[in-house]
């Protein structure tokens, strides 16, 4: 009897033995498909940083230059929405008022200011939530301040006795971040971020050939055509002549100036431009709905900042001042009269908005939203900190990466691949791992890496956040392989000048690699 129970002894220890040997060789294995496949000589010129660890065990299955600092571009989104669904939470929901510090008589007539207050909601817009598959967009983009319009009119408003105001001192005046590339400002990747966002800060002008060549071309804009004057100098070409469209409106300008040719067979352009302002779009494009119900203002249309000079005295309010008062100074009203309230969808259905789609702006709100409800106030640098501490917290080395904005857009960020996999490790120990992870790309399915991976085995599955600047592609997230081990992985790829379909090719055979282990 001893004799057999030491038999079984050797041979149960035979077998764990030849299993962590099976395992060796299997990471070695996938160590040098990596090496081979990054040895190919158009890679050469590039920089390469990646990790790939077991979620389980926390054994690293390959890694080159995972301590090596790298430009994360959209991948910086992980860690902004990683610790506002740590700290805000799934659930919380934005709110936006109009309000009023004087009072509504029985005729209708208002007297005072009447004050649209944004707090950071980044759906006031057409877009259809939750998100399914891809972005949906309803054609009315402004339907909640027609809806907020609608409720002033229930309520018997006929007459404003003062200004509209436009009010987004939630948080400060800070509409770009550092490091941003100016090309970026003029587009919606860059649009200004502010607590009062409506159509994510964007304007779409739309360009359709002219009757006959020779004819200024036919430009719209929507939504809210009254905002910009148009200065159109493009012309009508003879059909097969193709396209050379120019946009330009100059800093703190609301003029569009177009030049170019479109051929008569050309289908049309459709182009998104990032507008100047936000709070002051949102004011002279409420009070044009109110007129349009007819309501009449007599007052003018302006903004109330708070800019960042005078956080020192910021306060809680959430009202302007008074007519004829500093637009940047605050008072402490007394009871405001809330004419009209719209609460937005919870913050985790926007959450997967950024991360699917890659929402720059919607971003770099949830920073600004941490620092507001987390830290000292609405600011960059506020936003920053609080992350800092969430990091410090998830166990991501400090030295291991630098910050400046929320999005990515900058080119000042720094993160090693092994930071980022120890957020994600982080992550989905936590309560609200499942729905961090179930907001990224789902390869070959949605978002950014819905025409990625169409040849993966079906057993496999690939959950990642993209990213791309230029020279800089990264992709980063989990992945159950097809023998159901599950793994997250961070591949980082800087300083190339190849074509960005190449490189996600290269990215994409690495994590194929990992997923389908050799046997």
């Amino acid at each position: 009897m001893f004799m057999r129970r030491v038999s079984l002894a050797i041979f149960v220890c035979a077998f764990l033995a030849s299993g962590a040997q099976a395992a060796s060789h299997k990471h070695a294995n996938l160590k040098k498909q990596v090496e081979k496949i990054l040895e190919q000589p158009d890679l050469g010129r590039g920089f390469w940083g990646l990790e790939i660890t077991s979620v389980t065990t926390g054994k690293v299955l390959c890694s080159i230059n995972a301590d090596k600092m790298f430009t994360p571009a959209s991948n910086t989104k992980l860690f902004t929405t990683a610790a506002a669904l740590a700290l805000i939470g799934p659930d919380y929901k934005f709110r936006t008022t109009v309000e009023t510090n004087g009072s509504l008589d029985k005729y209708g007539r208002l007297s005072g200011d009447l004050v649209l207050i944004g707090r950071g909601d980044p759906n006031l817009s057409g877009r259809e939530l939750p998100y399914n598959t891809h972005t949906q967009r309803d054609a009315d983009a402004v339907r909640v301040l027609e809806k907020l319009a609608d409720e002033l009119a229930q309520k018997g408003v006929k007459y404003v006795d003062g200004d509209i105001v436009a009010d987004d001192s939630y948080f400060a005046f800070e509409r770009y971040g550092e490091g941003w590339s100016q090309d970026d400002l003029v587009w919606p990747d860059g649009a200004p971020v502010s607590a009062l966002t409506v159509n994510d800060n964007v304007i779409f002008v739309n360009i359709l050939p002219g009757a006959r060549a020779g004819d200024r071309a036919f430009v719209s804009v929507t939504p809210f055509a009254g905002y910009y004057t148009i200065d159109n100098r493009l012309l009508t070409t003879p059909a097969g002549s193709g396209r050379k469209i120019y946009i330009n409106r100059e800093p703190g300008s609301t003029t569009l100036t177009l030049w170019g040719t479109i051929s008569m067979d050309d289908g049309g352009v459709n182009e998104g431009l990032a507008i100047e302002d936000p709070a002051e779009f949102a004011a002279t494009l409420f009070r044009h709905l109110l007129e349009m119900r007819g309501i009449a203002v007599y007052g003018k249309q302006r903004t109330h900042h708070t800019e960042l000079a005078s956080l020192s005295t910021f306060t809680t309010t959430v009202v302007a001042a008074t007519r004829g008062g500093d637009e940047h100074s605050l008072t402490t009203p007394v009871g405001p009269l809330v004419l009209g309230e719209y609460q937005s969808a919870p913050l985790s259905q926007d959450i997967e908005v950024i991360n699917k789609v890659s929402q720059n702006l919607h971003a770099e709100i949830l920073l600004r939203l941490l620092g507001r409800e987390k830290g000292t106030g609405g600011t960059v640098q506020a936003g920053l900190e609080v992350l800092r501490g969430f990091l410090n917290n998830a166990g991501v080395p400090a030295e291991e990466y630098v910050f400046y904005d929320g999005s990515g857009l900058s080119r000042q960020n720094l993160v090693t691949p092994h930071a980022v996999v120890e957020l994600l490790r982080y992550a989905s120990a936590q309560p609200w791992g499942s729905e961090f992870r179930d907001s990224l790309p789902i390869a070959g399915k949605d978002g950014s890496l819905a025409d990625r991976f169409k040849d993966l085995d079906p057993a496999a599955q690939i959950y990642g956040k993209t990213g791309s600047l230029g020279g800089v592609k990264t992709l980063s997230g989990y992945a159950v392989t097809s023998k159901g081990e599950q793994i997250t992985f961070s591949i980082l790829a800087n300083n190339f000048s190849l074509p960005g379909k190449r490189v996600n090719e290269v990215i994409d055979s690495i994590i194929e690699a990992a997923v389908n282990p050799s046997k």
